[in-house]
């Protein structure tokens, strides 16, 4: 089944609050070789102006998947997860997430291109808190290998 070309434009209902969590902050840093104290340590975080510790840049993928899923989940939408290879991530950050923030995320597709026998799904998360003031924005694009590919 190839992918639905007609999920462009669509617009989720925003996630349910994600709260940020130090202990996740600073298993992220680890697991990806981030290691400004910031990232662990609420003193050197507030040393710099932040409430707790703050987030790595690319922490926001974390919160982005999990809005993602709802179009990687609806089987109408024709992406078979087996065949998935992520091809590109962008951040833009409006302001640092830190630990105790409480985030809502707003899945937008945004294109849906074929080439050569593989697809490539275009997202836009919309990253807020939950007074609705902007925290990141996250591109995403995943490559939708062909059944022939």
């Amino acid at each position: 089944m190839p992918v639905d070309a007609g999920y462009v434009g669509r617009v989720y209902p925003p996630t349910p609050a994600y709260e940020v969590a130090r202990t996740a902050l600073a298993a992220f840093a680890e697991a990806t070789g981030a290691t400004h104290p910031a990232y662990s340590d609420p003193q050197a975080a507030r040393a710099l102006g932040h409430a707790d510790v703050v987030a790595p840049p690319t922490y926001a993928v974390v919160i982005a998947q999990r809005a993602e899923q709802q179009l990687v989940a609806d089987p109408a939408a024709g992406i078979d997860f087996s065949r998935v290879v992520h091809a590109d991530e962008r951040f833009t950050h409006h302001r640092p997430i830190v630990a105790g923030d409480r985030l809502v995320t707003t899945l937008h597709v945004e294109q849906i291109t074929e080439r050569a026998g593989i697809t490539l799904v275009t997202t836009r998360c919309e990253i807020a808190d939950e007074a609705g003031a902007p925290v990141s924005t996250v591109r995403s694009t995943l490559a939708v290998r062909g059944e022939d590919a």
